[in-house]
């Protein structure tokens, strides 16, 4: 139920998955909100029944829907669903916010699929990569920097081609705590700008590389 894209979207349509607190979604709609960026949150997809994510939908109004991994037999029968569910809400884009599982990308949905990760990839990446996780280990590595990474989706945790990263820098006595915060603060400026150069049109993808075009 893909339909094809004529740039620039105005309003852009998201659909959003998430697997918890809905920290990104919150992001995401106060900048619409404030009229920053340029879209709009059509549904709101979970892959668990108590995320706060959905609560946050529920209360503005945003369609929802829920798919539980362990409901289904197989990786290719949960991503069938998963998009079942978010396609009837007509979205050019499909937004990961702390979604945390595993997806199969219909051909047509390649390069219409974001998410953004917790570090510079490819590093601290991958199966298990999540949350606190990321920062503890980017700390016992000894790293000097670390930062976030948005990425078009592929069929690998954290693999598709990179649009958009940015460092930050590992401060002297950090916690994990301490530097995911700073991480995420990142996160909440890189995101809204690679889905406004996406609604823009200005994102071209060649092999891994993502070619972003001038602003005319």
């Amino acid at each position: 139920m893909t339909h094809t894209l004529r740039f620039p979207l105005s309003p852009l349509r998201m659909a959003v998955l998430l697997s918890g607190r809905g920290t990104t979604l919150e992001n995401l709609l106060r900048r619409i909100e404030a009229g920053e960026l340029d879209a709009q949150v059509v549904h709101v997809h979970s892959s668990r029944v108590d995320a706060r994510g959905l609560e946050l939908a529920h209360s503005r109004g945003i369609s929802t829907s829920v798919c539980r991994r362990r409901d289904y037999p197989s990786l290719e029968a949960f991503s069938q669903a998963v998009f079942a569910q978010v396609e009837p809400a007509r979205p050019h884009l499909i937004v990961m916010a702390g979604y945390v599982k595993l997806l199969r990308i219909p051909p047509q949905w390649e390069h219409r699929v974001m998410n953004v990760h917790p570090s510079l990839i490819p590093a601290f990446c991958g199966r298990g990569y999540y949350g606190l996780r990321v920062h503890q280990a980017v700390l016992e590595y000894g790293c000097k920097i670390t930062g976030c990474t948005v990425h078009f989706v592929d069929n690998q945790y954290d693999h598709g081609p990179i649009i958009l990263q940015q460092p930050v820098p590992v401060q002297e006595g950090d916690t994990p705590e301490l530097l995911a915060a700073r991480v995420q603060a990142a996160e909440r400026e890189l995101y809204p700008r690679a889905i406004a150069l996406f609604a823009a049109g200005r994102l071209h993808v060649e092999g891994r590389w993502v070619r972003i075009d001038q602003e005319a």
